[in-house]
């Protein structure tokens, strides 16, 4: 009190000494007071921004903590700040300004809403600090926070409105609040996106549904790529195509999604392909394509294999080998399905440890479908690429080694209506029913 007193008289003193026939009553006082405490305002601004703040920030960069220099980034000093020039005006007021006049109401009024947004933005500051500092931990791998940070930031931002309203009309903010019961169906139709998004969130870090950098596939909204940042209303996914989807947070869990996480944490990436074979190429084999066979390396084991067991299936039953109603024999399809299972076998860029089979599907207009169902070991889409199309390469190279056919469409009308146009022509093995 007696430095206030002091401060006050001083500053009187100075008034009257250059206008001595002024009385604290005068406008032009009040005038001059507000001057004086605004320069003054101004002058501690200034010197917190030019002098203090650069130390905090050679400080803050030279220690090796990320969030400090988080802090720094986020602009938390520069915000906290505005609070040295609003806390003097909040504390000089009194002391210049009579508590009576209606300026003195206006300036802590001020004041008071200067410190509140002041607060306000270092508060999200320091909580865009805490998401970056989680986002490169390790935890942020199994449960973004964005959602939350944002339902935060939104909690403080609508008490910093409540508290000014209630600066401004001097009452409660309890008296607002209860106010706010009567336009509730208005602010759930303003805020249906946020809370729909809110409960996404919950949803998606509760049950770990996805995360930054999962990719994801949605075809309602053409989205195909991975997940940049999932907020509480919106998310964003940049496409494989660099383009930038924006899609609901919401649609999360509401809609069908597929999210690629297992295979990108897994052994391997699956292809999933098959081959339509003529079906008019497909015959049994004789003894001269055993023979061809029996020289490549990866099935000569399973020639000799098959060869001794047929042959003594025909010695046990008395069947002879010649008698092509009764006997058993190899097939082309069958003996290179085994190929492609031992070849895959063999691929270095092949997991071994998952599934892998060669299998037929269901013949169609089309051929007969023969399917290789592997995992690649690399699963970077360019690699996994190369490598799947490094296997169909050789896959549709030793077609003719067995002599099978792809089935083509055109190639094999024009087939057909080579054999039409000359009735002569003597049937070849793909030419039989």
């Amino acid at each position: 009190m007696e430095v206030s007193s002091s401060l006050r008289d001083a500053f009187v003193h100075l008034v009257k000494d250059i206008f001595p026939s002024l009385t604290t009553q005068d406008p032009l006082y009040n005038a001059l007071a507000l001057g004086a405490i605004l320069t003054v305002a101004l002058l501690l601004y200034i010197v917190a921004r030019l002098v203090v703040r650069p130390q905090i920030a050679n400080w803050v960069y030279r220690t090796n903590n990320l969030w400090d220099n988080a802090l720094q980034e986020h602009g938390f000093f520069r915000r906290l700040m505005h609070l040295v020039p609003a806390l003097f005006i909040f504390l000089i007021t009194p002391v210049l300004i009579d508590s009576e006049s209606v300026l003195h109401g206006l300036m802590i009024k001020s004041a008071q809403l200067y410190m509140l947004y002041s607060g306000l933005l270092g508060v999200f500051a320091l909580l865009s600090t805490v998401e970056d500092v989680y986002n490169a931990s390790a935890l942020s791998k199994r449960a973004p926070i964005t959602g939350f940070i944002q339902v935060t930031k939104l909690g403080f931002a609508i008490l910093t409105i409540l508290l000014s309203i209630s600066l401004i009309v001097d009452r409660s903010p309890l008296l607002l609040v209860s106010g706010l019961t009567a336009i509730a169906a208005v602010l759930l139709l303003i805020f249906r996106d946020t809370i729909l998004g809110f409960v996404a969130g919950i949803q998606i870090a509760a049950n770990r549904m996805f995360n930054t950098g999962d990719w994801i596939t949605m075809q309602k909204y053409e989205v195909d790529g991975e997940i940049q940042e999932i907020g509480l209303t919106n998310v964003k996914v940049q496409n494989w195509d660099k383009t930038i989807s924006t899609l609901p947070t919401y649609s999360l869990t509401t809609e069908a999604v597929k999210n690629w996480r297992g295979m990108q944490e897994s052994g391997g990436r699956r292809i999933k392909r098959a081959v339509y074979i003529d079906i008019h190429s497909i015959k049994l084999c004789d003894s001269d394509m055993l023979d061809r066979f029996s020289k490549v390396r990866y099935i000569s084991e399973y020639i000799e294999t098959k060869t001794n067991e047929l042959r003594a299936y025909h010695r046990d039953y008395s069947i002879d080998e010649s008698d092509l109603l009764n006997s058993r024999r190899l097939t082309n399809i069958g003996t290179f399905r085994a190929y492609l299972e031992a070849y895959l076998r063999k691929h270095p860029r092949v997991n071994q440890e998952l599934t892998l089979m060669v299998r037929q599907l269901p013949p169609n207009e089309l051929g007969l479908p023969l399917e290789l169902y592997c995992f690649s070991n690399r699963k970077e889409w360019v690699e996994y690429e190369k490598i799947q199309a490094d296997i169909f390469d050789h896959v549709m190279a030793m077609l003719d080694i067995f002599d099978l056919k792809a089935y083509q469409r055109d190639g094999h009308l024009a087939h057909l209506a080579l054999a039409s146009s000359n009735p002569n022509a003597a049937p070849n093995s793909s030419d039989a029913e």
